[in-house]
């Protein structure tokens, strides 16, 4: 009898976990671009920018060669004001813990040719940024304070253009981790936001950047 019960018991168990894991993968959200129209901005976003100049260009467009085919979000507006960084940020959901994904494509830029996510996002001027910079190699994670940028880790690494990468964030507490092409590159914690708040794509100065296969996912603390 005894054993009857703990086999029931160990049952149950295992139907919470899988029921636990199930809700988590369940409470992930890609944004694909696929079905929005292309030439128009897509649904469930704003847009902003940081610093100086223009304020972007945020389209969806064709892309045959998204990983996701066939559209992609693309930052068209080659503006080459230095300190210059046009956001797309999406309206929900809103998170403190979370892992943050995007495929890219740096497409051409003289001044810069980065792609970045943003994450615990309050306004164009208090976020967390992880970006890759295809002129630079190389991929930082900073927080933006008053709209002032400041690194506080870093990797050093090939970043092509023209091909399509992937960049990924986690953020839990006060720790902090980036992936570049599913290799783990940078770890490190700041505690200057610990509140949640959105979530977007970045891009700097004159870069164009495509965008494809955005996905977010709440983790527990």
């Amino acid at each position: 009898m005894a054993k009857l019960i703990l086999l029931i018991a160990l049952s149950f168990s295992v139907a919470a976990v899988s029921s636990v894991a199930q809700d988590a993968a369940s409470s992930a959200r890609t944004w694909t671009f696929d079905a929005e129209m292309p030439g128009s901005q897509p649904s469930g976003f704003t847009f902003e920018r940081t610093g100086d100049g223009s304020q972007g260009n945020w389209v969806v467009k064709k892309d045959e060669t998204a990983p996701s085919p066939g559209n992609v979000l693309a930052q068209l507006d080659a503006d080459d004001t230095d300190y210059r960084f046009p956001v797309a940020v999406a309206v929900a959901p809103v998170l403190k813990n979370l892992e943050l994904s995007v495929r890219f494509k740096p497409v051409s830029g003289k001044v810069d040719r980065g792609a970045g996510l943003v994450f615990r996002y309050k306004d164009a001027g208090n976020y967390y940024v992880v970006r890759a910079n295809a002129l630079e190699d190389n991929i930082n994670l900073y927080h933006v304070v008053g709209g002032k940028r400041r690194q506080f880790a870093g990797w050093s690494g090939k970043v092509s253009s023209g091909v399509w990468h992937t960049l990924a964030a986690t953020a839990r507490g006060n720790h902090f981790e980036a992936s570049f092409d599913g290799k783990k590159i940078i770890g490190a914690d700041d505690e200057t936001f610990s509140d949640a708040g959105k979530v977007g794509l970045w891009t700097k100065a004159d870069s164009v950047i495509h965008f494809d296969d955005l996905t977010v996912r709440p983790l527990s603390r």
